[in-house]
């Protein structure tokens, strides 16, 4: 840490999008797929008739496995590291924590797996990147098709 915030979160940024390219590099090396983040279907979550849990508690970052918006699989991989298109929003997040401020929680579904982000996949980045092992986090029901 230098002691200067913008510093500190344009550094921090930089390890956890290295550790993006790291990961995909091995990978490739070893010829496995995957990597990607999953993308979960919330019509097939709802027909599952899982009984969703509903509220607000704090959830382990490990029990996200994927998103419901297929737009995110650009912006992070399956362990919500960061790409550099979404720097500029991952900075202030990183520097908003590190001020102290409290972020709003994320919303997630529920899945078979774990979890499926709907809102917060920057904020889950940051916490990943940080080191914390929990979260907050809305539960939401699914709506039925």
């Amino acid at each position: 840490m230098t002691g200067s915030g913008p510093i500190d979160a344009e550094r921090a940024f930089a390890r956890a999008a290295r550790a993006r390219r790291c990961a995909a590099l091995l990978r490739r090396l070893r010829g496995t797929r995957g990597g990607r983040l999953r993308v979960y279907d919330e019509a097939a979550i709802a027909r599952s008739g899982s009984a969703p849990l509903r509220g607000t508690r704090e959830i382990p970052l490990d029990a996200i496995t994927g998103t419901l918006e297929p737009s995110r699989v650009s912006l992070f991989d399956c362990a919500f590291r960061p790409a550099g298109a979404a720097r500029c929003r991952w900075q202030r997040l990183w520097l908003a924590e590190h001020r102290g401020h409290v972020l709003p929680p994320i919303s997630v579904v529920r899945t078979a797996s774990g979890y499926a982000v709907r809102d917060g996949h920057h904020r889950v980045s940051v916490a990943k990147a940080r080191g914390a092992l929990c979260i907050d986090a809305t539960i939401d029901g699914v709506q039925a098709p």
